[in-house]
């Protein structure tokens, strides 16, 4: 039996009481109505193996432990083996207490999965799992491997669904559409995007999902003129067509980090005339932005610049550094972060003890030549 139930903001309100007098008020943000924790965990890379399975069933585990009730996977992450070892944490956690109404699940459809290994031979797999059963044809596929056909993602969801053992997904984020744009017109990108938006509105409606986004790569960093480039503007009308005024597209997940910070520092967006940066134009539209890749997969964990460790010199890691910059960003709800090692979630979530930095400690490191 798959687990019941979705985040509440009253199950999550009771997850951040239970750390009342272990961390700082602002470890916790009131997003979509939803209390998440400032550091969430992401469950990308790894092996495909029975061991790796494991590994990430206790960090989540021990992660939600500590002060961190977001969770972060996708479909394709070890061929559909992280959202697996996902719900086998939730199972967990519930006999710990942890309900599934304290923890905000997240994962992404779009990208083509293997199912727990890869293929011999890939072009059967697909016809055999796909093509035959009337879910997606080869002339759906761009790039050789994503699709964002409303069959194609309604059997993602069920399969996600079915992976995570759960009744209801918090969040589900179609990944990386620009990847659409190296075949398609812009024109023919928005009906395809139209066509998504409108299926996922259908699985809020029944019960499935509560919202959905994008999780992008480079679609809102990129400078407008990039083939690969997505207005946040014109992907919320688009969302509006879709679902009216109550449309369901509140999140957005891209990667921000120390290395990668056009978020923040390039005026990527128009919103009403106004050029924003990518973070500025999801504040003022009302969606809630989730960071992929805060410590760009380990490489920002140590031999960071002088002054990144002179801003946080009351942390003990570069790798602490570089989450507290991101999570400290404004307009960044969550940091997220790759997880497999108890180690590594024992270091990164002594963070959520620590405020975020100060505006005038993190301005810092904007003010030096």
């Amino acid at each position: 039996m798959s687990t019941p139930g979705w985040a509440t903001e009253e199950g999550t309100a009771s997850y951040c009481q239970r750390f009342h007098d272990r961390v700082p008020s602002d470890h916790f943000r009131l997003h979509q109505g939803l209390w998440l924790s400032s550091i969430g965990i992401g469950t990308y890379l790894g092996d495909h193996d029975a061991a790796t399975d494991l590994l990430y069933q206790r960090a989540v585990v021990r992660t939600v432990e500590l002060g961190s009730n977001v969770i972060d996977s996708a479909i394709n992450y070890r061929f559909q083996r992280s959202e697996r070892s996902i719900g086998a944490a939730l199972k967990e956690l519930s006999t710990k207490g942890i309900g599934r109404n304290q923890i905000v699940l997240a994962t992404k459809g779009g990208f083509i999965p293997f199912d727990a290994s890869p293929p011999r031979d890939v072009r059967s797999y697909f016809t055999e799992t796909f093509v035959k059963p009337g879910i997606a044809s080869f002339s759906d596929v761009v790039a050789g491997s994503h699709c964002m056909t409303p069959s194609y993602l309604m059997n993602q969801l069920e399969c996600s669904l079915e992976n995570l053992d759960a009744e209801c997904i918090d969040i589900y984020y179609l990944h990386n559409p620009e990847t659409q744009l190296a075949k398609v017109s812009r024109g023919e990108f928005n009906e395809r995007l139209l066509k998504a938006f409108e299926a996922l509105e259908g699985a809020v409606s029944a019960g499935k999902i509560r919202m959905y986004g994008t999780a992008t790569w480079n679609g809102y960093r990129n400078d407008p003129g990039a083939r690969d480039y997505l207005s946040l503007a014109e992907v919320v009308e688009i969302a509006k067509k879709a679902g009216g005024e109550g449309h369901h597209f509140k999140v957005i997940q891209l990667p921000f980090n120390l290395a990668m910070a056009e978020a923040l520092t390039k005026k990527t967006q128009e919103v009403e005339g106004a050029k924003l940066s990518a973070l500025e134009a999801a504040q003022t539209l009302g969606i809630t932005v989730m960071c992929s890749a805060s410590i760009l997969q380990g490489q920002l964990s140590s031999h960071l610049p002088p002054i990144v460790i002179e801003v946080f010199h009351d942390l003990e890691t570069d790798g602490q550094r570089s989450l507290q910059f991101v999570r400290s960003t404004p307009g960044v709800a969550v940091a997220l972060v790759g997880m497999k090692q108890l180690a590594h979630v024992e270091e990164n979530l002594k963070l959520a003890a620590i405020p975020p930095a100060r505006p005038e400690q993190y301005a810092k490191l904007f003010s030096e030549s």
